[in-house]
C-alpha cells in the first residue's frame, strides 16, 4: 500500500526518453539521466556515495550554498544505523572532524569508511537525501519487475495517504479507499471504507495521532495481519493478508453524466496525454464539469498548463524560482481552445505535486471553487534525475515552486473553498459528499 504513494512523483521525474544506450555516470560526477538506468551495474561503492554527495552539492536547489557537514552527518548516521541493525558495527567508526570545506571533508569522511559496506553505503545515500527534508528529492534504486508479473496485497489507497509516510494531519479513523479487483485483498473481502484498527497488532492511531510505525508493515514483503472494522455493520475481524499476483491497469480518465447535464470527470494523474483525454470527455457541450482530482499524485507540469488552457487563457499558473535570479512564470497553454464551461474541482490530501499546481491555479485565477479537503503540500519543485555509477538515481529539484500569487504551497497545501471530506461510511455506502456539494454549488 504505502509503496505506491510516491509513484506519481517518481514516474514523472523518471520519464526519460533518450535511448537506453546512454552512458552511465562517470567516476567523477553524477550525470543527468537521459535514459532508463542500465539493467546491470557495479555494486554500490564508496565512490557511489561520493558521487551522490557532490551531486547534491552541485545540482540540488540549495546545494551550492549548503553546509556539506549536514550532508555527511545524515549519511554517516544512516550508515552506522544500518550496520547496527545487522550487528556489524565497528568500534573505530566515528564521524571525523568536519570543517565545512566540501573537498577536505569528503576526504576525511572517505578515509574513515575505508572500503565501505555495500548495504550501509546504500543506506547512507538514502539517508543523505532524506536529510534534505524535501518531498521531491529521492534516492531510487530501480529493481527489475518480478517474474510472473507484479505482486502485492491489492490495497492501493488509504485515507491518510501522504507521500512515503502517513499524513500527520490525519484524523481517526484510518480506512481503505481503493482495492484492486482480483487481488488478495479483494479475495479476502476487504472493501473500500473498511477501517484499519490495527496493523500486525499495532494500533493505527495513538489517541488522535496517526501511528507512523505501521508504515513498515506495508513497505516490507511478507504477510500482514489487519484488524478491520466494517463501518456499515460494526463487525470487527482479523485478516492475515499475503502478497499475491495483482493486475495494474495504466491510468485513464473516466467520466459520467451527473444530474442536470453536469459532466463528472475523474483524473487519476497528470500523465502524458491526460489533458487531451479530459478535453475529449468534455465534448458535447455539457452544462458544467466536476473535475475529480482526489488521490491524484501529480505528474507532468506540461499537462497542467495544457488542461488549464481549456478553461482560461493568458493566466499565470505558477512560478519556478531558482536559487539565484528571477522566478520564471508558467502560463496557460493558449493553443488549447477554450471549452467555456463552469468548473468545480474536487481535492483531498492525496492531491499532490502537479495536482496542487493545477488546484492553486484554479483557485488563484478564480476559475472555479475547490471542494473537499486541503491538498497534500508536497510540491517543493519538479525533480530532475541524476545517474550514479551503481545504476541508481537521485531525483533532485533545481527550482522551487510558488503558486500564481507567489505563495508557498509546499508543506502547506491548497485550501478548499468548501470542506467536504470523504468518510469511511461514505465509501462503504457509495455516498460522495464532494459531488453532492459540487452539484449544490452549481
Amino acid at each position: 500500500m504505502i509503496k505506491n504513494l510516491c509513484a506519481a512523483v517518481l514516474t514523472a521525474a523518471c520519464a526519460l526518453s533518450a535511448p537506453a544506450s546512454s552512458p552511465a555516470a562517470s567516476d567523477d560526477r553524477c550525470t543527468a539521466a537521459t535514459a532508463p538506468p542500465p539493467q546491470s551495474a557495479p555494486p554500490t561503492s564508496v565512490n557511489t556515495l561520493r558521487q551522490a554527495y557532490f551531486c547534491v552539492l552541485d545540482n540540488y536547489y540549495s546545494g551550492p550554498v549548503m553546509d556539506p557537514k549536514a550532508l555527511l552527518k545524515s549519511a554517516f548516521a544512516a550508515y552506522t544505523q544500518d550496520l547496527m541493525r545487522r550487528d556489524a558495527d565497528r568500534a573505530d567508526l566515528r564521524l571525523p572532524e568536519l570543517t565545512g570545506n566540501r573537498d577536505t571533508d569528503w576526504a576525511a569522511f572517505a578515509q574513515v569508511l575505508g572500503a565501505g559496506d555495500v548495504s550501509a553505503l546504500r543506506a547512507a545515500i538514502t539517508g543523505m537525501v532524506a536529510g534534505l527534508h524535501d518531498n521531491h528529492a529521492r534516492a531510487v534504486r530501480p529493481t527489475p519487475p518480478p517474474e510472473g508479473g507484479p505482486t502485492g496485497t491489492g490495497i492501493v489507497g488509504v485515507s491518510a495517504e501522504h507521500g512515503p509516510e502517513l499524513d500527520p494531519a490525519a484524523k481517526p479513523p484510518l480506512f481503505i479507499t481503493r482495492v484492486l479487483p482480483g487481488s488478495p485483498a479483494a479475495k479476502a473481502d476487504i472493501r473500500p471504507g473498511d477501517i484499519i484498527v490495527k496493523v500486525n497488532g499495532v494500533p493505527a492511531f495513538i489517541g488522535n495521532t496517526v501511528n507512523q510505525s505501521i508504515v513498515d508493515a506495508f513497505t516490507t514483503s511478507g504477510p500482514v495481519k489487519l484488524t478491520l472494522k466494517r463501518p456499515t455493520t460494526g463487525r470487527i475481524r482479523t485478516v492475515d493478508l499475503k502478497e499475491g499476483p495483482i493486475t495494474r491497469q495504466p491510468p485513464v480518465v473516466t467520466s459520467k453524466t451527473l444530474p442536470g447535464g453536469v459532466a463528472y470527470v475523474q483524473l487519476p494523474g497528470f500523465f502524458e496525454g491526460a489533458a487531451d483525454q479530459v478535453i475529449a470527455k468534455l465534448q458535447g457541450a455539457p452544462k458544467a464539469v466536476v473535475l475529480d482530482l482526489r488521490g491524484n499524485g501529480g505528474g507532468s507540469p506540461r499537462e497542467v498548463t495544457r488542461l488549464l488552457g481549456a478553461f482560461a487563457h493568458g493566466k499565470i499558473t505558477s512560478y519556478f524560482c531558482p536559487l539565484q535570479g528571477d522566478c520564471v512564470p508558467n502560463r496557460t497553454d493558449d493553443t488549447v481552445p477554450l471549452l467555456g464551461l463552469r468548473l468545480v474541482v474536487l481535492t483531498d490530501r492525496g492531491c499532490a505535486s502537479a495536482c496542487e499546481d493545477f488546484s492553486a491555479a484554479v483557485k488563484d485565477n478564480n476559475l472555479g471553487p475547490l471542494i473537499g479537503t486541503r491538498t497534500a503540500g508536497a510540491i517543493s519543485g519538479p525533480a530532475e534525475g541524476y545517474l550514479l555509477d551503481d545504476g541508481s538515481l537521485l531525483l533532485l529539484p533545481k527550482v522551487r515552486h510558488l503558486g500564481p500569487a507567489r505563495e508557498i504551497i509546499d508543506t502547506i497545501g491548497v485550501p478548499v473553498d468548501h470542506y467536504a471530506p470523504m468518510t469511511a461510511l461514505d465509501l462503504a455506502t457509495g455516498r460522495d459528499p464532494g459531488v453532492a456539494k459540487a452539484l449544490a454549488s452549481l
